[in-house]
Formats: C-alpha cells, sequence, structure tokens
C-alpha cells in the first residue's frame, strides 16, 4: 500500500516528517547537515546529469568550482531572419558557453513557481544540454528527497500532504498555475497521491498538540521566501479558520537588501561610469545564480581594462575575484549568516577577507532594521488586515506563535507585541513546526 508523508518544500529548506504513534517524527534526511532534519533546496547537477541536493549539493558545488579554469567556446543557438527592402538574409546566433563547467547550483526552486506564467516568462532554464522546466527541476529535488526518505524508512512513500503558502502570488492565475505545477512535479517524482495544505494552518495543527483548553490562534509563519498567516480556532470541536493572509515578503529579501544597500559599493556600484556589461554585473550580485552566465571572456576583458585604466582598481579587482573565482554562493551565504547574527547580537562582521576579497563591512541591526524598513512596515499591514478579516480584535487572540527561519528577527518580534499582548508571542520550532503538521495532517483523518 504505501506510506503517506509531511513534506515541507520550502524556500530555503525543506523537510519530510511521518505521522505515528500519535506523533510526528521528522526524519534526519541530511546527515552531513548541523540539523540532519533540514534539507537545504538547494540542487546541484553535474556535467553528467547527476543530481545531489541539501548540503552534499553545496559541498560539491565548492569542491568542484572555486577557482576552477574556464574556456569558453561558441555555441550555435539559432539563426534569424532578416528583411530589408528586397534583400532577406539568415544570421547564425552563436552564445559563448564554458566548455569546463563542472555542474550547476540551483537555489530557490520554490520562488520560481510563483514566476511561472507571470510577467517575467519563466519557464525553466537551460542546463549544459538539456532544458529543464520548473516542474523538472522542482520533480529533481523532490525525487531525491524522496529517495533518501524510502530509504530511511525501509518503505515505498505513495502519498503526500505538501506545504504551500497561503499566495504563491496576488493573481489567481499564477496562484493556480503554480500549484498545478508543484503537483505536477510531486507526482514526476513518484507520489501517487498529492494534497496539500496551507503551511500556516500545518504549523497550527502542530502547537495545537500543546493545548490544554481552547485559543484562538495568529500562526506567524515567516520563512525565506513568503509570510503566510493564518487566525484559527484551536482545541475543540469549533476548529475553524478565521482568516489568511499572506506577502511574498521575507528572508530572501531581506539578504538583497543588505548586499544592495550596503555591500554594492564594495564592487564598484556609484563610484564612476563603468561600461553597461560591467555595470549590469554588479547590478546582478544580489541574484548571484546569474553569474556565471555572464562570466565571459568578454566581459572578464571590459574589467581588465577598467582596472588598467585606473577606473576605481581596488573595487573592481573585488569583482573580478567574486564573478570569476566563482565566490558569489560564498558571499551570499556570509551576507545570511550576518542577518542570523544580528537576531541575537547587536553587530556583525561581513569579512570576505579569507576568500581573497577586499571585502569587510561592520553591520549593526540598528542599519539592517533601517535597510528592511519598507518590507517591515507590508508586513505590519499584513498582519493587521489578517486580523481585520477574521472578525476577531487583537485582544481576542489568545496567541501569537512564530515559525520560520525569518520568525526570529528581533524587529518582527517586537511588531508583533506591539500589536497584541507581547507575553502572547510564542516561539515554535522555526524549522520543524510546519513539516510536523503537515505530516499530522497526513495521518490523521480527524485533522480537519
Amino acid at each position: 500500500m504505501g506510506l503517506r508523508i509531511g513534506l515541507d518544500f520550502g524556500t530555503s529548506n525543506s523537510g519530510v516528517a511521518i505521522y505515528a504513534g500519535d506523533q510526528a517524527r521528522l526524519l534526519p534526511l541530511d546527515p552531513q547537515s548541523p540539523l540532519p532534519e533540514v534539507v537545504k533546496t538547494i540542487l546541484y547537477i553535474t556535467r553528467d546529469y547527476r543530481p545531489y541536493i541539501g548540503q552534499q549539493a553545496v559541498e560539491l558545488y565548492y569542491q568542484h568550482n572555486i577557482g576552477r579554469l574556464r574556456h569558453f567556446v561558441p555555441r550555435w543557438t539559432g539563426e534569424i531572419d532578416y528583411f530589408g527592402g528586397d534583400m532577406h538574409y539568415v544570421r547564425d546566433i552563436f552564445v559563448m558557453v564554458d566548455e569546463l563547467q563542472p555542474g550547476r547550483l540551483l537555489q530557490y526552486l520554490k520562488t520560481a513557481l510563483r514566476k511561472v506564467g507571470g510577467p517575467s516568462g519563466y519557464t525553466g532554464t537551460h542546463i549544459f544540454e538539456r532544458y529543464y522546466t520548473t516542474a523538472d527541476l522542482v520533480h529533481t529535488y523532490l525525487s531525491e528527497l524522496k529517495k533518501r526518505a524510502e530509504a530511511n524508512l525501509g518503505e515505498i512513500i505513495t502519498g503526500v500532504t505538501m506545504g504551500r503558502p497561503v499566495k504563491f502570488s496576488d493573481h489567481p492565475e499564477r496562484d493556480r498555475q503554480a500549484e498545478q505545477t508543484l503537483r505536477q512535479a510531486a507526482e514526476m517524482a513518484g507520489f501517487q497521491q498529492v494534497d496539500f495544505e496551507l503551511e500556516p494552518v500545518a504549523a497550527a495543527l502542530y502547537y495545537e498538540q500543546t493545548l490544554t483548553r481552547p485559543q484562538n490562534v495568529l500562526i506567524f509563519d515567516f520563512g525565506g521566501g513568503t509570510l503566510d498567516i493564518t487566525i484559527m480556532r484551536l482545541g475543540d470541536k469549533r476548529r475553524q479558520v478565521y482568516a489568511n493572509g499572506g506577502i511574498g515578503i521575507a528572508g530572501s529579501d531581506f539578504d538583497r537588501a543588505i548586499i544592495e544597500t550596503r555591500l554594492l559599493p564594495h564592487f564598484g556600484r556609484g563610484q564612476v561610469h563603468y561600461p553597461t556589461e560591467i555595470v549590469e554585473l554588479i547590478e546582478a550580485i544580489p541574484d548571484w545564480m546569474a553569474l556565471p552566465e555572464m562570466s565571459t571572456p568578454q566581459v572578464k576583458h571590459s574589467l581588465e581594462q577598467a582596472i588598467l585604466s585606473g577606473t576605481a582598481p581596488a573595487r573592481l579587482n573585488t569583482l573580478k575575484a567574486l564573478v570569476f573565482n566563482d565566490l558569489a554562493f560564498s558571499f551570499y551565504n556570509q551576507v545570511e549568516t550576518a542577518k542570523i547574527a544580528l537576531s541575537s547580537q547587536g553587530a556583525t562582521v561581513i569579512d570576505m577577507s579569507a576568500q581573497g576579497l577586499s571585502l569587510w563591512e561592520l553591520y549593526t541591526r540598528l542599519q539592517f532594521e533601517q535597510d528592511i524598513q519598507q518590507h517591515a512596515r507590508q508586513i505590519e499591514q499584513v498582519v493587521l488586515e489578517t486580523v481585520a478579516a477574521s472578525g476577531l480584535e487583537p485582544a481576542q487572540i489568545d496567541a501569537v506563535v512564530k515559525t520560520g527561519g525569518s520568525s526570529g528577527i528581533p524587529a518582527f518580534t517586537g511588531m508583533l507585541g506591539s500589536i497584541f499582548d507581547p507575553k502572547k508571542v510564542i516561539a515554535s520550532n522555526p524549522f520543524s513546526s510546519v513539516t510536523a503538521g503537515l505530516a499530522i495532517r497526513a495521518g490523521r483523518t480527524d485533522a480537519f
């Protein structure tokens, strides 16, 4: 018959749990991770199309890419017809391809779902000679996660309850397409029965296990890609959802804000007037996965010419090292680490000098809160709107439960405490509550 699991496919991290013996058990699927029950939502595909996920993907990327050699060759990609007067001619189109690239690292697979059918027209990407649709990429990751779970349990998994945000997109059709693509990917991965539950509702089911009396609860599920809110009645037969809310702002947006506001000047932004290709390279740093595609011989030549001309040479040498030594992922991780550190301390240092970059930045919690101020106002507005939609007054909320990797940021704990009684704000397990709740939903017929 097969087992049924709960699977939290997150923007930054994922996890799997099974409900047995009246409790949810998280599966340790990433033995290389400091938290084996938390698997980084990272996919690394090698040149021979072998997929790797989690910490193994990260380690292989570092091993294969840091400081490697490059060799670019032209690759024919198609042709364009030109018409002018009585003339018609065909021009071949070539792109420069690094034939020594050992693999491709992909992050934020979940974010790609909300781009399906959107204005960007994103449908997928080429990895070496193969084209991967968004469903292909997600299915590749989920397949590896499923294999690990089956190896851990010693049984075949046939069914899954997957989490989904309250809103993949504010646009109803794109939201529908995102869920449809996720369902397709799960079925391609071998799941025969696929159900969905809202991620904050799953977190609510996990929290409900701790209750000794009925409560009106607000779940504040704040992860790497979205903020999701559910206001529910829990703990008795009157269990019901009063309101759901959400917004596509979370941890990855804060990382981008730090980079754009504080760190791009280290790479030359705003110093002088650069050639277009250098400007585009600097502006692409927050989207580090785009950088390998831009690290062409032409761009390198432009950088070297600008350096030789005396145009902000220290800044541009730092940019050159970041891009052409494949340090962008390491840099991004430094930023994320600094953000996390500011949840428990007043200041931290972003330091890439050990990797050969001339980058050292003292960064304070006050600066961070200034950098995300606009995002914070939007988030507060969503909280207030969701409470209003519930028909409850803030005083009628018995508990405000924080979960998700971004939920520990002090600015948002303070914001929740200013709306509700600070004593009502409770921290749940940031990385496992949704996963465990999905397992409960999968394993209990009375969950709803």
